[in-house]
């Protein structure tokens, strides 16, 4: 039964005022393609949370991240020969490539996870994750040069206390163990390491040659580790393969391909700022599915999670960073 009331349609009304009010932060970044990218970004993060829970039930991490990389290069061997490709010209470049997808790729994933398979609930791991905009601020400020105005101080805060509201309910802190934990801060730190380091030592390569490459060294480093640790075990089901093409396409391909473009194009801290939101997305799409309505503690976390993003992301014009003055 639908829920109804004044208390309901309170609800109603202040996420759909929060996601308009992000839809016109947003939508003031200068260029539209960017904007439409930023959108993308914020959905396929969210419902991947969903195809990964899905198929780690019929396969452990380690196993489950083969699999994907593993067909990820199946997709992308058609998509390399159809169209031009520029590869690393020397092997310093293909060096970087191959660490900063080790790190996005192996060190995230196979933490997150882990964390998962370990037993950390939902709502504890992506709070963590979610640390990933302040812990970029932070380093960004301090190694990168760039300023931010203590409006974007505030909505970084902001936008992490909403997450915080948001999956509130989902928090378990009694299935939360030492080796949980670690794994989720080395998925913390392989995230934030990977993305900066991309940036800083390949921001012009490739992404079609970037995916390979980091597709390949990815599937070499889960491979054996699949086999020694967890004996690669599958139960072959539909599940599983949705899960893994959805993740392949749209995620893996597409996804981070989408990250590093943002990242490219604007400040690191505002793009980053942008991983608030595919938890807030998450509860919308169950919302709008299921008819699952946020309680008042989630709605309010909505809003204050699109509040710092909009504070943090908002500007006059977004300019390059690599582009001219």
């Amino acid at each position: 039964m639908q829920p109804s009331g004044p208390r309901y349609l309170g609800h109603v009304a202040l996420v759909s005022f929060s996601v308009r009010l992000l839809r016109l932060c947003i939508t003031r970044i200068e260029q539209p393609m960017n904007a439409l990218v930023a959108w993308y970004f914020i959905a396929v993060w969210g419902a991947g949370y969903v195809a990964t829970k899905a198929g780690l039930q019929y396969a452990p991490p380690f196993t489950f991240l083969s699999l994907r990389f593993a067909f990820g290069l199946l997709c992308l061997a058609p998509v390399l020969l159809l169209f031009r490709t520029r590869w690393p010209q020397r092997p310093v470049e293909w060096a970087h490539l191959v660490v900063a997808g080790l790190l996005m790729h192996v060190v995230q994933l196979g933490g997150s996870h882990y964390a998962q398979y370990l037993g950390m609930s939902a709502g504890v791991a992506a709070l963590v994750i979610s640390c990933q905009p302040l812990v970029m601020a932070l380093i960004a400020v301090r190694f990168l040069g760039e300023r931010l105005a203590p409006r974007q101080w505030l909505g970084v805060l902001l936008g992490l206390a909403g997450v915080a509201l948001v999956v509130w309910h989902k928090i378990d802190i009694h299935e939360v163990s030492a080796a949980s934990l670690a794994c989720t801060l080395i998925a913390l730190a392989g995230v934030t390491a990977g993305t900066l380091y991309q940036r800083a030592f390949s921001p012009h390569c490739d992404l079609k040659a970037a995916a390979a490459v980091q597709f390949t060294a990815a599937t070499v480093a889960f491979v054996p580790l699949a086999l020694a640790v967890e004996g690669f075990r599958v139960t072959w089901a539909p599940p599983l393969a949705a899960s893994i093409v959805f993740l392949v396409v749209f995620t893996s391909l597409l996804g981070v391909s989408a990250l590093y473009w943002l990242t490219r194009q604007g400040d690191a801290s505002r793009v980053t700022s942008m991983m608030y939101l595919p938890a807030v997305f998450a509860v919308v799409l169950e919302w709008a599915a299921f008819g699952v309505a946020p309680g008042s503690l989630a709605a309010f976390g909505i809003a204050l999670t699109c509040l710092g993003v909009g504070l943090t992301v908002w500007k006059r014009t977004w300019k390059s960073s690599t582009s001219s003055a």
